[in-house]
């Protein structure tokens, strides 16, 4: 039996991390190079970027642009490529929610909403998938939600993406794990995030969310860290086309 902890190894990955400006993306950032990877950071936000790459060293990279932009996504890949190769490992954490009440939906709210968290992590890890194929490895870790499943109001179009995720995942799964390249997906519960933000700035909607749970808590930055690693390395081999919820059991009750 080989050493257990060189299975999370990822000395000498290569990974790519969108929405690493903040919030779970910049937390995934942060894993990913603490466990041996060199770390491409993917947002429109340059300041926050060159923020976290100046905090993480050498094996950080840093690559500003807005993935809404389809027309741009090739484009954007070759910049991520540039600091170290085509990457390894992607984690789709970049998302965007509107809130906007089902009769406020509007067409630029839904584009934008359905172009960064659904397509986005399609035609990016397409743009990679030659590559990982050549090398036969690849971990693909799609961002869904509580909302993959349950609807919440003002979610129409942030839950029609984010249930889009959860078949997206299986669907690169079985397209692509023959060849090396699993695809999962987390589902983080309430975390507080900048894309959270408006639920943690109601302290008895928050400590209502906490109460759903079956832990009795939200959840921490740092509850995000061995299931990312998990699904981003070795020990996952033989996992993919799956959503692991990260919620503390909010979707359990």
């Amino acid at each position: 039996m080989n050493d257990p902890c060189d299975l999370f190894d990822l000395t000498g990955r290569v990974a790519c991390v969108t929405g690493a400006s903040a919030g779970l993306g910049q937390r995934a950032a942060v894993v990913l190079a603490a466990a041996g990877a060199k770390v491409v950071g993917v947002a429109r936000r340059a300041e926050a970027l060159n923020d976290w790459a100046k905090a993480t060293g050498d094996n950080a990279a840093v690559v500003a642009a807005d993935l809404s932009q389809r027309d741009q996504i090739k484009g954007i890949a070759a910049k991520i490529s540039a600091p170290f190769g085509v990457p390894d490992i992607v984690v789709h954490a970049a998302g965007i929610n509107t809130r906007e009440a089902a009769d406020d939906v509007t067409d630029a709210g839904w584009d934008v909403t359905m172009n960064l968290n659904l397509a986005a992590p399609f035609f990016l890890t397409q743009a990679f998938a030659p590559d990982m194929k050549a090398r036969k490895w690849g971990r693909v870790v799609n961002f869904a939600s509580l909302q993959t499943t349950r609807a919440f109001p003002g979610g129409v179009s942030y839950g029609a993406s984010k249930a889009g995720i959860a078949q997206l995942t299986r669907a690169m799964a079985e397209a692509w794990s023959k060849e090396g390249i699993t695809a999962n997906a987390i589902g983080p519960g309430f975390f507080p995030t900048e894309l959270t933000g408006p639920v943690f700035a109601d302290p008895d909607r928050a400590a209502r969310n906490a109460a759903n749970t079956c832990v009795g808590r939200n959840g921490q930055l740092s509850d995000i860290d061995g299931p990312l690693l998990f699904l981003c390395s070795d020990a996952s081999a033989y996992v993919t086309g799956q959503v692991l919820m990260v919620d503390g059991g909010f979707t359990a009750k």
